[in-house]
């Protein structure tokens, strides 16, 4: 199951490409599931995020999907998962953070991220993989202010599905790219994931640094 899931997300394109074939209009349902589902739910953080949309955007470009309905709609799936997400960490939090299945070091990253960027860690967070499921779940179980928290969601289901999706409509049928897509989804996860990894990364030599004061 996991080498499936590896394959779906390096060869993304084609799986798209192929289903979008197929079933015209179903792959636009598809798409705005997936998309809810990996920022509205905190069970599906492993899903797709950054190199659906940009293959979404190189399919646009082959023909295969119209841009002007898949932004808008992925958009859409993003600002309500998001909420939903929010809404179920402020309702159901307290209860959820005890189960065994509940990935508490996620948790403790996001805060960690909220401490560091406050209310625009719901922004930057879209451009980061689990950070983007766990923080309006974290917003909500924080009791974030839900104004505040609904206009940096907006702003932030805005600029990543446009960016992305627009930077895959303007270069995924680039022949380097396209005959390298699998490389170039790796070089999106590499980039996405990087700015958690060095905050994780000198977290530790911090606690380290600390912990060899204190002895």
């Amino acid at each position: 199951m996991i080498s499936q899931f590896i394959d779906y997300v390096f060869h993304v394109d084609k799986h798209l490409q192929g289903f979008a074939e197929e079933h015209r209009t179903a792959i636009y349902v598809l798409l705005f599931a997936i998309v809810f589902c990996e920022t509205g739910l905190v069970v599906t953080p492993f899903l797709p995020g950054d190199s659906l949309l940009f293959a979404v955007g190189a399919l646009a470009a082959q023909g295969l999907l119209r841009i002007e309905i898949i932004i808008p709609l992925l958009m859409l799936a993003a600002i309500i998962g998001d909420n939903l997400n929010y809404w179920i960490g402020r309702k159901s939090g307290a209860w959820i953070v005890t189960q065994r299945w509940f990935k508490r070091d996620y948790l403790a990253k996001t805060e960690h991220f909220f401490v560091k960027h406050g209310g625009r860690a719901i922004i930057i967070a879209r451009f980061v993989p689990i950070v983007r499921t766990f923080a309006p779940f974290t917003a909500g179980f924080g009791r974030m202010d839900y104004g505040r928290f609904l206009t940096f969601s907006l702003g932030g289901g805005l600029l990543w599905v446009v960016s992305i999706s627009m930077l895959g409509f303007a270069l995924g049928n680039i022949p380097i790219i396209k005959s390298n897509f699998k490389l170039v989804s790796l070089l999106i996860i590499v980039v996405s994931v990087l700015p958690i990894a060095i905050e994780v990364i000198k977290h530790k030599l911090e606690a380290k640094k600390a912990a060899s004061k204190t002895d």
